[in-house]
């Protein structure tokens, strides 16, 4: 259990140095690898672990570009991989992610894993990393773990409870198939800690799995959920929260005055005015910023916004997020929501 995702990601980017220097037997220049709609989490964990020379160094951290619904093409990443192997630089770590902060998209986590596989990157101790901080507690419904396609070859996987599975703050669940990695990489022993149970091995000091020696509870808070709720529960609380999301995307396609930026991904909708005939794209950006403002002015409801990139050369665009997921959040909350936007749309 970690604090966050980023805490998180930051442990395996650490652990996925130290496994790179062993393997490899020297001291290589590292590059680490995500897409341009990634967490800022990652660009942070490559400062603190020395990766990057700071935060506008693209050369360790390489910040790929994305697809029509902004997932990390594989084929972007290979050539990318490439290109430094033949500088003489070393890959050693991939973050994806599944449900990104500004549009939920999902990388291809399968292909990306053969990527690696195919340019010698996991032969050389490279580690895939799946941030999957919100979009993780969906998996609960059976019917959401398509998304986990090519998981057996990845390092790590974490998601946050408490983002989207009724846990309180904080609350992170990492998995990784290879313990010792993260111990060679954060293990320490000074006198006042040894034990004889952990030099017997009786115990799992899970100090070495995380940057803090100590440790919260994180697990009771998580344990009184999942009795509470059980599985039945949390799929229920789930399913309703996609469904809402569901019914207001539905809204946004029949009304000819919005669009939605890109495909719905489970509970979170990006949307926004359409461009008015042979307006220009700064002027819509304008007309939606308006909107949103007079929208949260009211104090009836608060929407958050995102800035998507342009596909195919196409400019930048300003979109509106409605993002579902309070345990008080219903159906009649969501349509008051619209009722707002469409009456405010009259006058955008």
């Amino acid at each position: 259990m970690q604090g966050t995702a980023s805490e998180a990601t930051l442990v395996a980017m650490v652990a996925a140095r130290e496994r790179v220097r062993r393997t490899l037997g020297k001291e290589p220049e590292l590059v680490a690898y995500t897409s341009t709609q990634a967490h800022s989490s990652v660009l942070k964990a490559a400062m603190l672990s020395g990766v990057v020379r700071g935060v506008s160094d693209d050369v360790h951290l390489r910040q790929l570009g994305t697809d029509g619904v902004y997932a990390l093409r594989p084929e972007v990443l290979e050539q990318a991989i490439r290109e430094d192997l033949a500088a003489g630089r070393q890959p050693f770590f991939v973050c994806a992610s599944l449900g990104t902060t500004s549009s939920g998209a999902m990388d291809p986590v399968g292909a990306i894993a053969e990527v690696l596989k195919r340019t010698g990157v996991t032969a050389a101790g490279g580690w895939l990393h799946v941030d999957a901080a919100w979009a993780g507690s969906a998996l609960v419904c059976p019917e959401h773990r398509a998304m986990l396609e090519g998981l057996e070859a990845v390092d790590s996987f974490a998601f946050n409870p408490h983002k989207w599975l009724l846990t309180n703050f904080d609350c992170n669940a990492f998995y990784t198939r290879e313990r010792k990695a993260l111990l060679d990489a954060l293990s320490v022993m000074p006198e006042y800690l040894r034990n004889a149970a952990t030099a017997s091995g009786a115990v799992i000091d899970y100090r070495d799995w995380q940057v803090p020696l100590g440790r919260r509870f994180r697990a009771l808070k998580l344990w009184f959920v999942l009795r509470h709720y059980g599985a039945k529960g949390l799929r229920a609380y789930i399913r309703e929260h996609v469904r809402q999301a569901e019914l207001f995307a539905s809204w946004v396609e029949a009304d000819g005055r919005f669009e939605l930026a890109t495909p719905r991904s489970l509970a979170l909708v990006c949307f926004r005015l359409r461009p008015a005939p042979g307006e220009e794209p700064a002027a819509t950006d304008a007309r939606n910023r308006q909107l949103l403002e007079r929208l949260n002015a009211g104090g009836k409801a608060f929407l958050t916004h995102t800035v998507l990139p342009g596909v195919d050369g196409a400019p930048a665009r300003y979109v509106l997020r409605m993002a579902i997921g309070s345990a008080r959040t219903e159906e009649r909350h969501v349509r008051a929501v619209w009722e707002q936007l469409a009456a405010l749309a009259k006058e955008a």
